[in-house]
């Protein structure tokens, strides 16, 4: 039985999903212990819930301590069953990181799942639906994953109501990958998204893009879709390179301007094209797990976040293999997974 320290780093949510999706692959049942200590609101709240039930669904598994508020859990696995699935948080927890707990399960063993997964699609510190389907899944898919996934309804903080359809194509085995460099610059969108909202917004959220990143209009874009049961609002900045695609977001929240949020994305989006690094800090985050899995990969990145120091901590208890992460100058560091 693997004891794990929910208070160690950064302390959130992330050492339950990545010990859940381990525990699946590898048949190894772990306890963990003070759930989420770091965060203001400790132990589990609705959309880790779902997470563990997901987990214990599609792996037959047994979930001790499974509840509302709960600080402590005991998961035992069984076998990982392919299938279709229906997982409803029922608040705006994302399903985006619902998805992150049972994905790697399910894409390393053989058939297809598919799963449709109710909640947020567009939360505050939490992977957006453009961010998986443009930055993660292609990455995916050159290590041999196929993953198709479908927005269906956007789902906004605090009403929900978001919907994504999600087809699984499982391999036993996944190709290793190296991303040292992103390679040249091929294309920038900066898009805005307005749900029931006025269209003035996205003006000022662009004027910002453009003042900050000096990008033209040309390379704007708004869209007011209306399948979403509540306003909402984000920034989405597209860098397209040769090597992999990278998406920073700002959302729109009450009492924040318009302007805070175009400014966040575009901050973020400034730091990274300063940097030689190939990938951003959270898609360094969601590229360890695979690579792990793989057995080998490597990667150059920004500083990598107590999130993404903390994600190694829990790989490293399920699964024999060196990961270490060294400085290669003054804004790239290169993480490499199992030996060189």
């Amino acid at each position: 039985m693997i004891t794990i320290d929910g208070s160690i780093g950064e302390g959130g949510g992330q050492i339950l999903r990545t010990s859940l999706a381990l525990s699946l692959i590898t048949g190894k049942p772990f306890r963990i212990e003070k759930i989420r200590a770091g965060r203001r609101s400790p132990g589990l709240l609705r959309q880790h819930l779902t997470s563990v039930q997901a987990a214990a669904e599609i792996g037959q598994a047994n979930a001790a301590g499974a509840a509302i508020g709960s600080q402590q859990l005991t998961f035992t696995p069984g076998k990982i069953a392919p299938g279709e699935y229906h997982f409803a948080i029922g608040t705006a927890g994302s399903t985006t990181l619902v998805l992150q707990t049972v994905l790697p399960a399910l894409m390393t063993v053989e058939g297809t799942s598919r799963l449709t997964l109710e909640g947020g699609t567009h939360n505050p510190f939490a992977p957006p639906f453009e961010f998986l389907e443009k930055a993660f899944l292609p990455l995916l898919k050159r290590m041999g994953v196929k993953v198709d996934a479908k927005l269906v309804n956007y789902g906004f903080y605090p009403a929900g109501g978001g919907k994504l359809d999600v087809t699984i194509h499982g391999t036993r085995q996944l190709g290793q990958m190296e991303l040292p460099t992103r390679g040249e610059v091929k294309r920038r969108l900066a898009k805005v998204v307005l749900c029931h909202l006025p269209r003035n917004i996205a003006e000022r959220e662009l004027n910002i893009v453009q003042k900050k990143l000096s990008w033209p209009k040309k390379w704007h874009q708004v869209e007011t879709p209306t399948n979403a049961i509540a306003p909402g609002n984000f920034v989405s900045l597209e860098i397209e390179c040769e090597q992999v695609t990278e998406i920073f977001t700002g959302f729109g929240e009450r009492n924040v301007a318009a302007e805070a949020v175009a400014d966040q994305a575009a901050l973020a989006a400034r730091r990274y094209l300063a940097s030689e690094a190939a990938v951003g800090e959270y898609l360094a985050d969601q590229l360890l797990l695979p690579m792990a899995l793989a057995g080998r990969g490597s990667f150059t990145t920004l500083p990598p976040s107590r999130h993404t120091i903390t994600n190694i901590e829990i790989i490293k208890k399920f699964l024999d293999l060196p990961i270490t992460a060294e400085q290669t100058n003054n804004r790239v560091w290169r993480i490499q997974v199992g030996r060189t």
